[in-house]
């Protein structure tokens, strides 16, 4: 699978539950929280103020690796 800007973060943290530091990484402190786990990867990255980009590129290289 590979996660988009689209991909609802619980949908992720479900498939590929080691990519939770990622974003605790980046702010999101509460990734057990419904709200958190309904937002996009974009919407996640506009609240915290981090390039879209550049977190999709390490969580798609993470999921990739198996990590």
């Amino acid at each position: 699978m590979t996660i988009t800007k689209d991909t609802i973060i619980g949908d992720i943290l479900t498939i590929a539950p080691q990519t939770a530091p990622l974003f605790m990484g980046i702010g999101m402190h509460c990734l057990g929280c419904p709200a958190s786990r309904g937002e996009t990867v974009e919407q996640a990255c506009m609240v915290h103020g981090v390039d879209v980009n550049d977190l999709l590129a390490k969580v798609n290289e993470m999921i990739a690796a198996g990590e």
